[in-house]
């Protein structure tokens, strides 16, 4: 099997997409990668990612791909676990506390940094518009992420996010209120639970 035919067979495996570090690792020249690119079968989708000329571009996956310490949360959370329909503008990620976010200041991302006891906090895989899998906060975790005051998300989108909660089969109630209490944000959470619960 030819270098080429290895690296094809890998973003097959990878819902088209693959990164110049994966290649690295496998043991398979970079060359071979250009060489791909070259021939119009695979795109440079941006800084160390590739994917299959074919494939939607999938910004979510991308981010994800580069940045894996950082976790999907607000609007972007909310626009993933479908308790909003707004398309987010800005995707927002949350990273660790000492995380340096420099580099996402070029990115289309608008970052969070917090402690390491809430960073791992409600941490689940959900599926982007394009079809993969990336990390991002509950439902329960985002709905009280979205009512800590320093995360300014417009009333309208909170309000319509825990309508929508309120109607879902799977919701964990339990499960909201002890987030609500290691955020410190029972008080506002109750104020919405009460009217729609």
């Amino acid at each position: 099997m030819s270098n080429a035919e290895m690296i094809l067979e890998m973003v097959e495996k990878n819902n088209g997409v693959i990164t110049a570090a994966e290649v690295t690792k496998a043991g398979i020249s970079r060359g071979s990668l250009k060489h791909l690119v070259d021939s119009g079968v695979l795109e440079h989708a941006s800084r160390g990612v590739y994917q299959l000329a074919e494939v939607w571009d999938d910004e979510m996956y991308q981010l994800q791909i580069r940045y894996k310490k950082g976790i999907f949360s607000g609007e972007t959370a909310l626009f993933l676990s479908d308790l909003t329909d707004r398309t987010p503008i800005r995707f927002q990620m949350t990273f660790p506390l000492k995380y340096n976010i420099s580099a996402l200041k070029r990115e289309n991302v608008k970052c969070n940094r917090t402690k390491p006891e809430w960073y791992e906090l409600g941490v689940i895989q959900l599926k982007t518009p394009g079809g993969n899998f990336v990390s991002a906060y509950s439902m329960e975790k985002t709905l009280c992420d979205i009512l800590r005051t320093q995360n300014d998300v417009d009333i309208q989108v909170v309000s319509e996010a825990f309508k929508r909660y309120a109607k879902r089969l799977n919701k964990n109630i339990p499960l909201l209120s002890e987030y609500a209490k290691k955020l410190h944000v029972e008080k506002r959470l109750r104020a919405y639970l009460e009217v729609l619960l």
